[in-house]
């Protein structure tokens, strides 16, 4: 995990913990969201999958006890790719710089392999959403990263297989970045939402150039600050910003 930020500067942020994350409800378009900005630059990101024991972490709980053993706990998290039935990553994965699962390129059945899919990939002070192939090609070293589909926004189009019409409409999740990397915007719909207008939502609404589907049906927040921490099914990998303890 990324410690060195956060425990250099750990009492500044301890008194800074409420606004680290800014979550709120917005609508857009006739659809309810909840919208959760983080800034890469002052803020620790990082993404958990398993224990120390080897076991899947699951859940947002889980994930807190388990910091709170250094003295650190969750201000904010969300599922954060497709997995299988034993929570493993369908997509490339890597966590504190290895790397768990492979990058996949080619086309598939369901919504990972609609493609173009891409990659969420954390690095020191930035976080940046990559179409896969764009991925491949720069070959960044991410601290952390998960892979998942469809893209969302790509280069501020949006994915060129959506459909205005879709009838396909589920509460789904994602993410979104700005071409520096520092503004890092996570969203979840309160209501069920097809992916052209989820799409949009990161593109016209929030002005993004690049955003990636995280999933639906199963998609959950944990949002302290607006008394949410949603419950369920056992997650695969979850993205969550990383504090001192109060």
């Amino acid at each position: 995990m990324i410690r060195t930020a956060v425990m250099a500067t750990g009492l500044m942020l301890l008194a800074q913990t409420a606004g680290a994350v800014d979550c709120r409800a917005e609508p857009f378009d006739g659809v309810r969201y909840t919208i959760c900005e983080v800034d890469a630059a002052t803020e620790t990101l990082e993404l958990f999958l398993y224990g120390e024991d080897g076991s899947p972490l699951g859940q947002f709980s889980n994930i807190n006890r388990a910091l709170a053993s250094e003295n650190l706990q969750l201000i904010f998290a969300m599922n954060a790719g497709m997995y299988h039935d034993d929570r493993a990553p369908v997509g490339h994965y890597v966590q504190d710089g290895q790397e768990i699962m492979r990058v996949i390129e080619s086309a598939g059945p369901g919504n990972f392999g609609l493609l173009p899919n891409g990659v969420f990939c954390l690095r020191e002070g930035r976080a940046d959403v990559f179409e896969t192939s764009e991925f491949v090609a720069a070959a960044p070293t991410c601290e952390d990263a998960t892979q998942s589909g469809p893209m969302l926004v790509i280069d501020g189009a949006l994915h060129p297989r959506f459909l205005e019409d879709g009838t396909s409409k589920f509460i789904r999740n994602g993410v979104g970045t700005s071409e520096d990397g520092q503004r890092v915007v996570f969203a979840i719909s309160d209501e069920p939402v097809n992916f052209y207008d989820f799409g949009r939502l990161f593109r016209d609404h929030l002005s993004l150039p690049n955003a990636l589907y995280f999933d639906g049906k199963i998609s959950r927040l944990y949002a302290p600050e607006l008394g949410r921490s949603d419950f369920g099914f056992s997650l695969g990998p979850i993205v969550g910003v990383v504090a001192p303890s109060d």
